[in-house]
């Protein structure tokens, strides 16, 4: 990796902010950026399509060394292109959710994908946005930040989300998703989901977006002495 380049790295469950937090923030620093967690749904869609079981650690490590994934950052926002194919919707689907937390429980999976997430770090800089970001593929990155939020209310903002794309949905099973990922995200054996040791932790449950982005720029500025 290059040295010279830096990198914000956020991590967190899902439903914290952090995407909304890590594209204001390379618009704002005119960085690139990677949506790590859209790999691995991405891989998980795949699968899924090509009806590879999720714990099939053999045909996964082969189908991530060679995943025709994209990202097409010239649009409004952040397109995830698979095999040419604009799939960004498809991927944010509960289901996928789920099957990409199985799937980036599997050792061989997440060794295959490191390079690739790697290979994001580009000159001016980089804007991480993951779960093991901080902790594992960018642990020397200087500036992390970790983001954490209630179930309760990150299964609000999620159904919020899916009512707004028309999308019928029952609260109480969002939040069992939810909860049953954080288990498998927090507990899995590699990597698992957890504040880098110097990582600034940010709890966005009671705090709007911009409340979050203000509080992150005054620490990456410092940090990074800008």
């Amino acid at each position: 990796m290059n040295k010279s380049v830096p990198v914000i790295a956020v991590d967190g469950p899902s439903g914290v902010g952090k995407g909304t937090l890590c594209q204001a923030l390379a618009k704002h620093f005119k960085w690139h950026l990677l949506d790590s967690g859209a790999i691995y749904r991405a891989l998980a869609f795949s699968a899924l399509k090509q009806g590879i079981a999720l714990d099939d650690a053999s045909q996964l490590e082969q189908l991530a060394l060679n995943l025709p994934l994209t990202f097409d950052t010239h649009s409004c926002g952040v397109k995830v292109l698979l095999n040419h194919v604009d799939v960004t919707k498809d991927i944010r689907t509960e289901q996928t959710g789920g099957a990409a937390a199985k799937v980036a429980s599997i050792n061989s999976v997440r060794i295959a994908l490191l390079q690739r997430q790697r290979d994001f770090k580009q000159a001016p800089g980089l804007i991480a946005d993951g779960r093991d970001m901080g902790s594992v593929v960018f642990s020397d990155a200087p500036v992390k930040i970790f983001l954490d939020a209630s179930a309760h209310s990150r299964a609000e903002r999620r159904m919020k989300q899916l009512q707004d794309k028309q999308n019928h949905v029952k609260f109480d099973e969002i939040l069992r998703e939810i909860t049953a990922r954080d288990e498998r995200d927090r507990n899995r054996t590699v990597a698992p989901l957890k504040p880098a040791r110097d990582a600034l932790e940010i709890n966005t449950t009671s705090k709007s977006i911009q409340d979050v982005f203000n509080q992150s720029i005054e620490y990456i500025n410092k940090k990074l002495a800008l």
